[in-house]
């Protein structure tokens, strides 16, 4: 795509004029309003290809020029939002027992927001969005938090849904006690549901058979005994499961309803169309019809790539269950959450003040990051997110030294889930509201995401983020345990301790 200077320009008079007032801000608006725009999004370099503070003797080298290259043109992030927490259950799974994931399978944002975050809620039915960061003393870096937040939901206070469990019984879901797990979850869900809620079951192997057409969920006899029913086939061909599932969520539609297929499978495809580019475009017309899709993996042996991208662009969320407790989790705990919709197409911005900012790299969101220009395009996909959801960013930022005043701003925009309108949410953050440092001054979930992405960025890299040596993690992670009185803190405090032995 061809850059823009002069909304380049534009957009870094209006920040450097917003520098000069200095402060955090925070605010709401309509749809439309103005924000800087930015030329031609190119790749960032992290942090350490940045080469660190400049030196007398290297303003030649390559280092000095890719600092260098941090311009106007390049101050705005752009990501869809998303909820999936998959990459962590996946990854707890395997170092439970005695494995390390392989680094494709682990994806930074998804460790992240598998916690419990501290963000306020908002009144309405839209965002709040909350900023906040910590200085790593000694080396002009910073961490950066966004994190937006929708307002919780009563299971009761719910729209009514409409529910597909498309259920894979393959020959791969045969693995002692994986089909057990998937109708000890499909009848928990079950009992969980309310008056106005429907339910119908396909379950698929080398073909896929509808069990049950949408029956009321007061009928529960029958939708347990349609649970009882599944039974271990052959082959997986996921696709002729979603597309029959997908054609049964169009044929109950209910525009008053949320319609959701929710899938459950080890993602193992291997009849059929076994991509999810393929297997999407089959459903495309149906999925277009307000259909989404939640993917709740199973299975020791996971086809992880699968299930996330059928999620991620097939306008739903991905999770992992291995135990009872994670069923209870995902279908009684957080029914609401995962079955009702505050909205649609979530997208967030940030943009960055260049006076302040010289560089930054967001940690993870690679499958999610779009080009500035597609934010105020709703036909660009974003992410569906729940009642209740909150969504976490973490960023690395060089600060340029001595400065101060705004540091950037944060945008959320959403499209209204029943009638498509836009609308957004805007905080800002002054490098001034920065804690001085992030493991003595910052807030206690702050540095529990710091330790959830560290961890995540040494599983896939074998390195840490700054401030975060990975020698530290487990240690950080105690303390932590200890102050939120959290146990999936302590448990993640375990994980790091033993995925150290590992290596």
């Amino acid at each position: 795509m061809k850059s823009r200077p002069l909304a380049t320009a534009l957009a870094a008079i209006a920040l450097l004029s917003a520098a000069a007032c200095g402060g955090s801000s925070a605010e709401k608006g309509a749809a439309g309003q103005p924000m800087p725009e930015s030329g031609k999004q190119v790749p960032r370099p992290s942090l350490a290809e940045t080469g660190g503070p400049a030196t007398s003797g290297n303003e030649g080298s390559e280092a000095e020029a890719a600092r260098r290259r941090d311009t106007a043109a390049e101050q705005i992030s752009t990501f869809a939002l998303d909820v999936d927490t998959a990459s962590y259950g996946y990854s707890r799974r395997i170092i439970q027992e005695g494995r390390l994931p392989e680094p494709g399978q682990v994806r930074p944002e998804e460790f992240v927001n598998s916690f419990a975050q501290d963000y306020r809620e908002p009144d309405d039915n839209g965002f709040t969005v909350h900023m906040d960061g910590a200085r790593v003393p000694g080396n002009g870096t910073a961490l950066l938090r966004v994190g937006l937040q929708t307002r919780r939901a009563a299971a009761e206070a719910r729209r009514p849904a409409n529910l597909t469990f498309v259920v894979d019984v393959s020959g791969s879901m045969s693995e002692s006690g994986r089909i057990d797990l998937v109708r000890e979850a499909l009848h928990k869900l079950v009992d969980q549901l309310g008056p106005g809620d429907q339910v119908s079951v396909v379950a698929f192997s080398d073909r896929a058979d509808v069990l049950l057409s949408m029956t009321p969920a007061t009928d529960r006899d029958r939708l347990h005994a349609a649970v009882e029913r599944l039974a271990i086939g052959r082959s997986t061909n996921l696709e002729e499961g979603l597309t029959s599932g997908y054609a049964e969520a169009a044929t109950s539609f209910r525009a008053v309803a949320v319609n959701r297929v929710i899938l459950l499978s080890d993602g193992l495809a291997n009849v059929g169309d076994t991509t999810w580019q393929g297997i999407l475009a089959r459903v495309e017309e149906a999925a277009g019809k307000k259909i989404t899709l939640l993917c709740v993996g199973v299975g020791r042996d996971y086809g992880d790539q699968l299930m996330e991208q059928l999620a991620d662009n097939g306008d739903g969320a991905a999770v992992y269950v291995s135990s009872v407790d994670d069923a209870r989790k995902v279908f009684v705990e957080q029914l609401a959450t995962n079955l009702d919709l505050r909205a649609r197409d979530a997208k967030a911005q940030v943009v960055f003040n260049p006076s302040v900012v010289e560089s930054y790299r967001l940690i993870g969101y690679e499958n999610r990051q779009l080009a500035t220009e597609d934010f105020r395009d709703d036909a660009k996909d974003g992410g569906e997110i729940g009642p209740g959801h909150s969504v976490t960013a973490l960023y690395e930022v060089r600060l340029r030294g001595g400065a101060s005043g705004q540091l950037a701003t944060a945008t959320v925009r959403w499209q209204d889930p029943d009638t498509r309108d836009p609308a957004e949410a805007t905080r800002s953050l002054a490098a001034g509201d920065l804690a001085s440092s992030l493991w003595r001054d910052s807030a206690p979930r702050f540095q529990v995401d710091v330790v959830a992405a560290g961890f995540a960025e040494y599983l896939r890299t074998g390195e840490g983020i700054a401030g975060a040596a990975p020698e530290d993690l487990a240690a950080h992670a105690t303390r932590l345990a200890a102050a939120t009185e959290d146990p999936a803190v302590t448990e993640l405090a375990t994980l790091i301790g033993k995925a150290g032995s590992l290596r």
